[in-house]
Order: C-alpha cells, then structure tokens, then sequence
C-alpha cells in the first residue's frame, strides 16, 4: 500500500509539472502566430489550467485523506476546439502565410500532448482504482484531442490547400 501511494503522489507531481509546463508554453506561444494558432494555444492554455486545478485538488486531497477523491470531470469532447478551428479556417481560407516558428511551436505542442496522454494512458492501466483510472482515462481522452487540434492546425497551415481538398473530400474523377 505504502508503494501504491507513493506511486500515485510521483504522478501527481508528475502530472502537475506537466500541466503548468504546458500552460506556460501555450501562453507564450500563443502570443504570436496566426489567428488560428494564437486562438488555439490560448484555449489550450486554459484547458492546462483547469487540468492543473483538478490534479492540484486530487493532490491535496491524498495528502489529507490519503485516498482518491471522487472528482466529477466535464469534458467537452473536444467540440471548443472543433468550432474554434472551424471559425479560423473559414476566415484565413486557403491561402495563408506562416512562419516556420509557427510551426515548430505547433510540432512542439504536439509532443507535449503526446507525454501527457502517455502518462495518463499508462496510470489508468495502472491503478486498481476505479475513480482513478476513469479519471485518467477522461483526461488522457482531453489530451488526445488536444494532439489532434494540433495535428489538424499543422497540417492546414502546412499545406491549406491540401488541408482543404483532404477535408471537403474534393477529387478529380477525370468526367
């Protein structure tokens, strides 16, 4: 028992590193770029936030009780991201300039949420605890769309055009 919860303490810290980690990047990166990335890292800088806030809650709450409390998370399945990245690209359209910076920021971002969901992802099968696993498991869930809000904002600003033939399914069928 005493190595299980040192186990879910180095987690912890683990994970609050990480969130505040990422929240501070994001905020940074999120101050310069095109609208659709500055928009982006500002959500994800929040959702960080809010991250941090739960594992800093749960922290807590071990320390005191020393065991998992029963947290309700929200998720929004990602549909912020979604609409967020909807709106920016019906404004920018096909043709937009960007800088490799820009890019590389967006690399980066993808590699931090791939650790985050790694750890998340390893943890829930981790755990003997229900409460537990369902929550790293929700949160692993938050980070994968993180990456693919990422991945899709790479994408796009790499090659608009493309983006947008893949997206909207257009194809030459030579008729």
């Amino acid at each position: 028992m005493e190595n299980e919860q040192a186990r879910i303490m180095e987690v912890l810290e683990l994970a609050l590193q990480m969130e505040t980690d990422g929240r501070e990047f994001y905020t940074k990166a999120g101050q310069k770029g095109s609208k659709l990335t500055r928009d982006l890292f500002e959500r994800l800088a929040r959702d960080e936030e809010v991250h941090y806030r739960r594992f800093e809650q749960i922290y807590e709450a071990i320390k005191a009780e020393r065991s998992w409390p029963d947290i309700k998370l929200e998720s929004d399945q990602g549909k912020g991201l979604k609409s967020l990245f909807a709106q920016a690209t019906s404004e920018l359209g096909k043709e937009i300039k960007v800088e490799g910076s820009e890019l590389e920021a967006l690399k980066v971002a993808m590699d931090m949420e791939t650790k985050s969901y790694d750890l998340y992802h390893r943890r829930s099968g981790e755990t003997s605890s229900p409460i537990e696993r369902r929550f790293y498991q929700t949160l692993a869930g938050e980070e994968r769309g993180h990456y693919l809000a990422l991945s899709d904002a790479h994408e796009y600003l790499s090659d608009p055009a493309g983006w947008f033939t893949k997206t909207e399914h257009w194809s030459l069928d030579g008729a």
